[in-house]
């Protein structure tokens, strides 16, 4: 039966009305879909991390003996190769003994004289055939004939130059047939102790200071035996393969610097190390069992300079914080102020978002991993 007029009017309406419905929900999800964008987020751990600090040093022989002449004379011989290991006590160079040796057999004459005189006079004495005082006379002559005799026998002794201690010994200075003399200042040679060796390292006073701030007040703490644990890396780039330890630090600040020398103690049993190397001593400093570490992707700089981080609250919204960051470690910085355990920190899509906004956080991709783990140690940045 064919529709009314009017009901037949009624249906493309129906029609329009529900395309436009149609259309605003389908509005209303876009909006939505727009109003929440979704954003990379990590969750702030809480980790163990041992401090570091690298610092640039050069490398100084453990000691260094320069050898001097303590007679004078001729240099007959030299006994040892240059470069080569020497061992204290090992003869170096011959000096002419000669006349040396004919002063020690004045000085035996001259103690063999006094001797005897001082002998018979011992005896006389006790029959007053000789006054005390001559008696007296004759024993100091007899002690001052020994003195010489032990002098002549080390002047002998010293003809023989000797290695001061074992190491590394450097090239001669002198020549078969130079002269020399006690007390020059030329040095024969430099023997130089290599193993172990030192690491001479500079740091900052305020560092220094701002490391025993956060040891007293127990937001750091000592790393026991590893506190003192130092290694290498050289100039190349490679590491060191042995550990050394902290030895001490000065006890004064450098007025032109502002900084205190640390050294270090290497073993250094392949000779790899030379003085004067430029090396990178990585210092441990302590430990924080608490440390909280998160990726440089989610920090920024607001136009003060200070540290900035975005974070998504339960209702997920960003919030911004204001951050206090110590340092980096790899590609992470250590944050001491402004985030927590549980934080879910914005590292994916930043440039979307503003403080209040509405977002839909999802695991980041632009991390190592979805959790924000980092390395267990740390160096300065």
């Amino acid at each position: 039966m064919p529709l009314k007029p009017a009901r037949a009017a009624l249906i493309p309406l129906f029609a329009a009305m529900a395309l436009l419905a149609a259309c605003d929900n389908q509005q209303e999800s876009t909006e939505a879909s727009a109003a929440a964008p979704q954003v990379g987020v990590v969750t702030v751990e809480a980790q163990h991390f041992v401090m570091t600090t690298e610092l640039p040093g050069r490398t100084r022989a453990y000691r260094v003996a320069e050898v001097r002449p303590q007679v004078s004379g001729i240099i007959q011989k030299r006994l040892f190769e240059e470069g080569s290991e020497v061992k204290a006590g090992q003869q170096l160079y011959q000096i002419d003994d000669a006349v040396y040796a004919a002063a020690l057999q004045s000085a035996e004459a001259s103690r063999l004289s006094a001797g005897t005189l001082a002998d018979r006079y011992e005896v006389l004495v006790k029959d007053r055939a000789v006054s005390q005082q001559a008696y007296d006379e004759a024993r100091a002559a007899k002690l001052q004939a020994e003195a010489a005799l032990e002098r002549a026998r080390i002047d002998l002794r010293y003809t023989r130059v000797s290695a001061p201690i074992s190491g590394q010994i450097g090239r001669s200075a002198v020549t078969e047939g130079a002269l020399v003399s006690n007390g020059q200042a030329q040095a024969l040679a430099t023997i130089q102790q290599l193993d172990p060796i030192y690491v001479d390292v500079t740091q900052p006073a305020r560092e220094l200071l701002a490391l025993r701030r956060a040891l007293d007040s127990g937001r750091l703490q000592k790393a026991g035996d590893n506190a003192a644990r130092a290694v290498l890396r050289l100039e190349d780039g490679s590491e060191y393969e042995h550990e050394g330890k902290l030895e001490f630090s000065e006890v004064s600040v450098d007025e032109g610097t502002g900084s205190v020398t640390l050294r270090a103690v290497f073993p250094n049993p392949d000779r790899i190390l030379l003085p004067g190397m430029f090396v990178h001593a990585q210092l441990v400093a302590g430990a924080r069992s608490d440390a909280i570490l998160v990726p440089q992707q989610g920090v920024t700089r607001n136009p003060r300079g200070q540290a900035v981080a975005m974070v998504v609250n339960d209702q997920n919204q960003v919030e911004q914080r204001i951050i206090q960051t110590d340092r980096t470690v790899g590609n992470r910085w250590l944050v001491s102020d402004g985030l927590k355990v549980g934080d879910r920190l914005i590292t994916e899509g930043l440039h979307m978002v503003q403080p209040g906004m509405q977002v839909e956080p999802v695991p980041a991709a632009n991390v190592d991993d979805a959790t924000g783990t980092a390395a267990t140690s740390g160096q300065e940045g």
